[in-house]
């Protein structure tokens, strides 16, 4: 084994020693390894470190005992080697030091063009990056196993988780990086657990947030909690702006102050694509699909475009108006793709605005008492419509940055309808908003400025 600095001569001299031996010893087996000058010297002190060795020179010759193992017999730098050839094969290499140069720089351009091949077959076959921040959540838990089973990238995506939490709570992530290692997913290349925050979000693809603060306005101001939010993004913005990859994509998540954190997330770091920070709004919209389901005695998968409109972890208003039903069993009969307006089959106008719509309504509830599988569900199922786009003609509703669309004041984050499509999305302001909705929507826009 020849090993040196790409650019040594003297390592240039022995390696065609070696190259000619190999062509006329039918036994003689090289295997060369060539390191770049700047990392020369770590490398050979690590080789030395790990095999007991002492040598401080390019380059570093030693023989492999194949057939019995072992860590190898040391034959020393160049001088050791001619002496080696020399004494069992009676060689003497005859070399120019201008010959040597040439070589030698020969050695160091093909290197590197080695290493950028070698890099660029690297970015193609890196695992995606996802932090998941407030690791400790149950959602956390729950989220892992729809990550890592392919469902959400692809069959031929390797991921690489990153749980950060602090201190406290390392136990709790050592114990889930344990056992999402024992499960042995085939696309899950790495899981790891971080505390300290400097380290957060190093070369993030995929920036799951979901930091939670308990309410219980009775102990102290509402304000105060919008600032304990406000103080977790200030720190998350800047290492987002300064660890991350410059397309990163930020999800928002969690029980409390969903759209606040994603607006916080821009107004700290305006660096950030504000398209790529999105609020999850899916859990609100499933809920309540499955509560129609229910009340209408069908699958909830029949239940299609609900809109969840405003702050979703506060005021907002689930839309029925351009709700449809595929596969209701009713009077009227169609194929799959038939559909029905929903509101035309729910004939119990009181159930939807006194049961379904108020804010002590039992979707509200359900909804808030989810922490792990809901909201799990939630955002790997927007992730997955992120990377390979919604049903097509579905109605997905999500946190984003307003832009004035369905005259809702710019710069808020708020829940609207969009589609999902080639690796974006965009807002489907083609819909017509009746009376009612549009009345909602300023109260609701008016409530989230304050």
């Amino acid at each position: 084994v020849f090993t040196g600095r790409a650019d040594c001569p003297h390592y240039a001299k022995a390696e065609l020693l070696a190259d000619y031996l190999q062509a006329n010893l039918p036994h003689f087996r090289v295997h060369k390894i060539t390191q770049h000058p700047d990392k020369w010297e770590q490398w050979l002190h690590d080789i030395c470190e790990k095999n007991g060795w002492e040598h401080t020179q390019s380059p570093i010759v030693w023989r492999e005992l194949l057939d019995r193992g072992g860590k190898g017999l040391l034959l020393g730098g160049v001088d050791d080697f001619l002496k080696y050839a020399q004494r069992y094969y009676g060689i003497t290499p005859v070399m120019l030091s201008e010959e040597m140069l040439d070589i030698a720089e020969e050695n160091l351009q093909a290197h590197i063009a080695v290493e950028k091949e070698e890099e660029e077959i690297k970015s193609l076959t890196k695992p995606l990056q996802v932090w998941i921040t407030s690791a400790s959540a149950p959602a956390c838990y729950q989220l892992i196993p729809l990550l890592a089973n392919g469902e959400v990238f692809g069959m031929n995506t390797e991921i690489s988780i990153h749980l950060l939490d602090t201190e406290q709570c390392k136990e709790v992530l050592c114990g889930i990086v344990m056992e999402a290692e024992d499960m042995a997913f085939p696309l899950l290349r790495s899981i790891s657990e971080h505390t300290e925050i400097d380290e957060a979000f190093i070369q993030a693809d995929i920036i799951i947030v979901l930091d939670d603060v308990l309410l219980n306005c009775e102990a102290q101001p509402f304000e105060n909690y919008i600032r304990e939010v406000s103080e977790i993004c200030q720190v998350y913005a800047p290492l987002i702006e300064k660890n991350a990859k410059s397309g990163v994509r930020v999800i928002s998540s969690g029980q409390t102050f969903v759209n606040l954190k994603a607006m916080m997330i821009m107004t700290y770091g305006p660096s950030i694509n504000p398209e790529n920070v999105i609020a999850v709004a899916t859990s609100w919209e499933t809920a309540a699909k499955a509560t129609l389901a229910r009340k209408l005695h069908m699958n909830a998968e029949g239940v299609k475009d609900v809109i969840v409109w405003g702050n979703i972890t506060g005021s907002n208003y689930i839309d029925l108006s351009h709700a449809k039903l595929y596969g209701y069993d009713g009077a009227v009969w169609g194929p799959p793709n038939f559909p029905r307006p929903l509101l035309n089959m729910i004939y119990d106008s009181e159930w939807i605005h006194s049961e379904f719509l108020s804010a002590q309504s039992s979707l509200s509830s359900r909804v808030c008492r989810c922490v792990g599988m809901l909201p799990a569900h939630a955002i790997a199922t927007v992730l997955r419509y992120w990377y390979h786009g919604s049903p097509p003609g579905e109605i997905i509703s999500l946190g984003i940055l307003s832009k004035g669309q369905f005259c809702i004041p710019e710069g808020i984050v708020f829940s609207m309808p969009v589609r999902f499509q080639n690796g974006t999305w965009k807002v489907m302001t083609e819909l017509e908003i009746n009376e009612t909705t549009q009345e909602a929507l300023g109260r609701l826009a008016h409530e989230m400025i304050q």
